[in-house]
């Protein structure tokens, strides 16, 4: 079996599976190459997932494999290389035109939190939601720690990716949690000069994010309450920033929950997305099949995956019995904070996503 990356590790065998089953995308807009993967229904509004520095689009294979079987449209993208904040936004924006996808729910981890959310102050009306997991505001304490920014364009690869790792935890962990950091060291081997160089930019060129039109009940901040290498003081002010999010916090999990705990972050992404009015469409999945296809009872000649035109609005699934069966069973307990009450309500399906926007947001 190949190693991850070339870090000498076995490549799990989910993710195996998961590179069998699922197409890496790479296209070229203008002068910046986007490295995605894309895979749910075309006809529910996606879940873009944007990765931390030292994160690839494979991080979340996990949520994608889960996610998507469930009904939900999943964009897990590359950072590609972009060396200031202005430069983001409008690369992501072509992106997202070059895709013909009008409006978004982002899920960020770390600076991929950051760049979502200047994005969404920047871009109000194409940002419908965000999940926001060991985030900051601003850049400053990062900027601070790096006084030879200057130079990281110069920087040889291996001395750039030995400061990316040094803020990961070492030492003894759990499993679960060192197997996640063993995956993500794997996908920074992969990474080249230029990529390292442009994300360290991007975290230590000095901005803040402003103030966003979205409401808070359609942010979701989630966060774990073990270790992070977000300074706990940055975490605070993202929660202070947006004192009627909805919270979720993990007991344990590291800096990548969403490969350590996926189940809890799974969970959770699918609450946020119902209660923000996305409805998923199982009608149209069935089953993963080999050579990057999915199952569906739309399937055509073609051989997509999933139906790309959307059926009438009316025609809406109950909350599936999944999710209920998931939260009772999970194995590491998940504290909801202040809107536990909502996300249990959501679980249960006692009232749709339009009633639970209404309540949220009134």
């Amino acid at each position: 079996m190949t190693g991850l990356g070339g870090s000498g590790a076995a490549a799990p065998g989910d993710y195996v599976y998961f590179k069998s089953v699922v197409p890496l995308h790479k296209i070229s807009i203008g002068s910046k190459l986007w490295r995605y993967y894309d895979f749910g229904p075309k006809a529910v509004q996606p879940l873009i997932c944007i990765p931390g520095i030292a994160g690839t689009a494979d991080v979340y294979y996990k949520q994608i494999m889960s996610l998507s079987m469930k009904g939900y449209r999943v964009i897990s993208i590359d950072v590609p290389q972009v060396w200031n904040h202005h430069e983001w936004i409008h690369s992501f924006e072509k992106f997202l035109d070059s895709m013909n996808i009008h409006h978004v729910h982002i899920y960020g981890t770390s600076l991929g939190g950051f760049l979502a959310q200047i994005f969404a102050q920047q871009r109000p009306r194409r940002v419908k939601s965000l999940v926001l997991s060991n985030t900051f505001l601003e850049t400053h304490k990062f900027a601070a720690a790096l006084p030879w920014s200057p130079v990281v364009n110069w920087t040889p690869s291996f001395l750039l990716k030995r400061y990316l790792l040094t803020g990961i935890q070492d030492g003894p962990q759990e499993p679960f949690i060192a197997d996640s950091v063993d995956f993500v060291v794997g996908q920074v081997e992969t990474l080249s000069r230029e990529d390292l160089s442009s994300r360290l930019m991007l975290n230590v060129n000095v901005a803040s994010v402003g103030s966003l039109s979205l409401p808070d009940c359609f942010i979701t901040v989630m966060d774990t309450n073990d270790y992070s290498a977000v300074p706990q003081q940055l975490k605070d002010q993202v929660n202070e920033r947006y004192p009627s999010a909805r919270r979720a916090v993990l007991r344990t999990g590291g800096d990548f929950p969403f490969l350590s705990r996926p189940d809890e972050v799974t969970l959770y992404l699918q609450l946020h997305m119902r209660q923000v009015g996305v409805e998923p469409r199982p009608d149209l999945v069935q089953g993963f099949t080999r050579g990057g296809s999915s199952g569906s009872s739309n399937d055509h000649k073609d051989g997509n995956s999933f139906d790309d035109h959307p059926k009438d609005d009316g025609d809406r699934s109950s909350v599936d019995s999944e999710m209920e069966h998931s939260e009772s069973e999970s194995p590491y307990s998940v504290e909801p904070i202040p809107a536990s009450t909502v996300l249990a309500n959501t679980v249960l399906g006692t009232a749709n996503s339009a009633q639970h926007v209404s309540l949220l947001c009134s």
